[in-house]
């Protein structure tokens, strides 16, 4: 670092090596702090690239630097003899480390800096999820990705608090003077600049040193006892097994873990959705620094955690086959994955293991032959480099001598290398019942996507997932968008469900018709997905293809020449009212309140206030499931109560939509005002699909429900609310079996009492209620469907 690095608004940064996980976050939390922000990376995702671009970050073709650039940020992956930073040096640009860039938009933050050997990313992303759950706005630099793609890597936040992780693999961790540190354990890695475990305690106890308030150490890790214990007790604060903030015990349940939780927590208990021993630690240690903060370590702080990419992540789960991702790459997280994932003794353990570094691996090659032993069958990658040189003991030969030392296995591991041939032989390896495991740092996660499609063309079970990836070779951003075994209960408003077999979320219409028309022709079923409310995901998941129209490209609003407005099927109600407002456009505060999207309100006609969607449309534009782009005019669209007949087998991308009148904004913001109000006294707070049953004609179905005294009914943790009885919500950790119960429970309740079958409105998704209500038939005099009597919860469109 030549000069400091000052952050501010317009200052033009081009990132080299942008796609790394340190590297995107920190473009990320720049560009929204007013900087013009580009990048380079050879290997970018296109996952990446389009969260770069929807952040509006430029990523140029590779060339030489460009003069007129503020500074150049470079990730520790990239070599000196990198063209771009060669250039940058030879102009004499200000350049910077990763590290040295996040000192710099640090230095004028309260920084709580999370920091150790392992799991500072799982870490990291607990602590910035149970402070935003609290109420908290940090901003927040993440070394990752959430798995839940709606919560961005990184924020400005509106508070003073920064959490980041930061990094002594460089060095730059000698850069900052942090406000409160969470040290997560300590271990000797990074054997290409510390030569043994006394250097590597050096910059910790600097970095304790330097921090102005309190230093959270792991006093299940003895290197971390040693070196932070004997510190003043003012300044140093333990937290896990026998810790000042105790951790009791912990032990599976449900998707996660329950942890008991005594000392500075007072006897409670959490719960955190993760599983092993060492992410309960990591969960202790972020409610630590959370209950430091004065906030209370509560039960559901993070039982909704979302878990971060890469790190235990499923992509395929099931009984005949189970496929799992992780970033591990040291001996000691491998072994502590193992144990956590372990799988029953009737299973095998498949392993696919790509070393990190070549000096990692000279340094560890006897511990890792000894923790890989645990595998029933080991297949090994060539040594990720990660822009070192090759170091004698550390290639992938003299990994295979350290087994060969051991002797006690009857073979070898195998070496496979990232082609064809290499994920086929995995592939024809499986056998019902594996459980198949990839770790490493490095591009493993791409090699483990190829070989599930590879598994998918020799599994019967799965040979319509063989001819959709089939269909999508030709169009690799289309591929590459696909995700497997995707989590939606936390997609939805009810926060319930299993995954969808295959997710996307295209980026143009060209993406979307290319995804449908393999969808088509593989023959797999396709379900859009738009906020997620109005829906009950089956708990056993959704098989085929779920597609989400998040990105910004369908979420765009234009005036058109003569008034009308051209809107993208993606744009949430509540930003539509919100432009209505501004703007002076009349006719959609009815909106207001519908957590859902344009797309999701053409689909189920969406209405509230005695007005529908279709009072305001002329035109949707929409794909047919086959990929054939259509527009039709209102006259040629079968609009019923609570459906469009067009939209049953097609997916609305857009619609023109009419204003009713120019109006001044504030006579529309006070109507939309009078909206919200009503909206919020008549719906409950809790998470909720909005509501279940359709009105019968005449009649509302919640006085119906509400009159035979059901309110508060449970079957688990689905409840009738008692604010609306036709809501149910989720009082925390409900199934889609609780919910589909209690809905069969009530309608067969009301009919019995009032001769009235209410038929649901809200979607069972993937599925349709006439496969799970039975034994409840329509009595000939009874109708259902009608139009309904002014209802003020309004509907929640998907």
């Amino acid at each position: 670092m030549t000069v400091p690095l000052k952050i501010e608004n317009g200052l033009r940064i081009h990132f080299v090596g942008i796609g790394g996980m340190g590297m995107a976050p920190l473009a990320m939390f720049l560009a929204e702090s007013g900087c013009r922000v580009s990048g380079e990376d050879a290997n970018l995702s296109p996952e990446v690239a389009q969260r770069l671009k929807a952040r509006e970050i430029v990523i140029p073709e590779a060339g030489p630097a460009d003069p007129a650039v503020s500074a150049l940020v470079y990730s520790s992956a990239v070599g000196p003899d990198h063209p771009s930073l060669r250039s940058a040096l030879d102009l004499g640009l200000p350049v910077f480390r990763r590290g040295e860039a996040l000192a710099a938009l640090a230095a004028d933050r309260r920084l709580i800096a999370v920091a150790g050997s392992h799991g500072k990313t799982s870490s990291c992303a607990m602590l910035i999820h149970a402070l935003r759950t609290a109420g908290m706005d940090p901003g927040y630099v993440l070394g990752g990705l959430f798995a839940d793609d709606s919560i961005p890597p990184a924020c400005r936040g509106s508070s003073d608090w920064l959490v980041a992780e930061i990094d002594e693999s460089d060095g730059t961790i000698d850069l900052f003077s942090p406000e409160i540190t969470l040290c997560v354990n300590l271990e000797l890695d990074h054997c290409d600049r510390y030569a043994d475990l006394e250097a590597i305690k050096i910059p910790f106890r600097a970095l304790a040193d330097r921090t102005k308030r309190a230093v959270f150490f792991n006093r299940a890790c003895p290197v971390s006892r040693d070196l932070f214990g004997g510190r003043p007790p003012s300044s140093t604060i333990s937290f896990g097994p026998g810790g000042d903030y105790d951790l009791l015990g912990s032990v599976e349940g449900g998707s996660g873990r329950v942890l008991s939780l005594g000392g500075r927590f007072g006897q409670t208990t959490a719960r955190v959705r993760a599983r092993g021993e060492f992410n309960a630690i990591n969960a202790c240690g972020a409610l630590a620094v959370s209950g430091f903060l004065g906030v209370s370590p509560e039960t559901d702080l993070l039982a909704a955690f979302p878990g971060v990419r890469r790190r235990q992540q499923i992509l395929i789960e099931g009984p005949h086959l189970t496929v799992m991702e992780d970033y591990a790459h040291h001996p000691s997280e491998i072994g502590a994955l193992i144990e956590a994932i372990r799988p029953a003794a009737d299973r095998r353990l498949v392993i696919v293991f790509q070393p990190h570094r070549y000096s990692r691996t000279a340094r560890f090659r006897t511990e890792f032959a000894q923790v890989l032993q645990r595998a029933d069958r080991l297949y090994l990658m060539d040594v990720y480099p990660a822009a070192e040189r090759p170091v004698d003991g550390g290639k992938i030969e003299d990994l295979l001598d350290a087994f060969r030392r051991f002797g006690d296995r009857s073979a070898l591991p195998e070496v496979v290398v990232d082609d064809l041939a290499g994920r086929r032989r995995i592939a024809e390896d499986c056998r019902d019942g594996d459980f198949l495991l990839f770790v490493g740092a490095g591009s493993i996660d791409r090699f483990a996507r190829g070989v599930v499609g590879t598994v998918c063309s020799l599994d019967d079970r799965m040979g319509r997932l063989t001819r959709f990836f089939r269909a999508l070779r030709s169009d690799r951003v289309a591929l590459e968008s696909v995700r497997i075994n995707e989590a939606l209960d936390r997609k939805t408003t009810i926060r319930i469900g299993g995954p969808a077999e295959l997710f996307a979320e295209p980026a143009s219409v060209e993406e979307l018709q290319v995804l449908l028309g393999a969808a088509h022709e593989a023959g797999l079923p396709v379900n859009i997905l738009g906020r997620g409310s109005n829906l009950i995901v089956p708990d056993e998941g959704v098989a085929g293809l779920v597609v989400r129209l998040l990105h910004p490209n369908w979420g765009r609003i234009r005036r058109l020449e003569d008034g009308r407005l051209l809107v993208g099927a993606g744009l949430r109600l509540k930003e539509l009212c919100g432009q209505a407002c501004h703007q002076g456009w009349s006719g959609f505060e009815f909106l207001e309140g519908i957590p859902g999207t344009l797309g999701g309100a053409l689909r189920m006609n969406a209405g509230a206030m005695g007005s529908w969607i279709y009072e305001v449309v002329d035109e949707v534009h929409l794909v047919t499931l086959n990929g054939e782009m259509r527009i039709l005019g209102r006259e040629a669209l079968s609009v019923r109560y609570r459906s469009c007949d067009e939209l049953a087998e097609a997916i609305a991308i857009g619609a023109i939509l009419h204003p009713a009148s120019e109006g001044e904004s504030s006579v529309i913001r006070s109507r939309i005002e009078a909206y919200r109000d009503r909206r919020q006294e008549a719906q409950p707070k809790e998470p909720s699909a909005g509501c279940i049953f359709k009105n019968p004609d005449g009649d509302s179905a919640g006085r119906l429900i509400d009159a035979l005294g059901l309110k508060g009914m449970r079957v688990g943790n689905a409840e009738i609310s008692a604010r609306h009885a036709n809501f149910i919500i989720n009082r925390g950790g409900a199934t889609a079996r609780d919910v589909i119960d209690l809905v069969r429970l009530v309608r067969d309740r009301v009919s019995r009492e009032t001769n009235i079958v209410l038929e649901p409105e809200v979607l069972l998704y993937g599925r349709d209620w006439s496969e799970v209500l039975v034994g409840v038939r329509p009595p000939e005099a009874a109708a259902s469907g009608g139009s309904a009597t002014e209802d003020t919860s309004g509907v929640k469109p998907q």
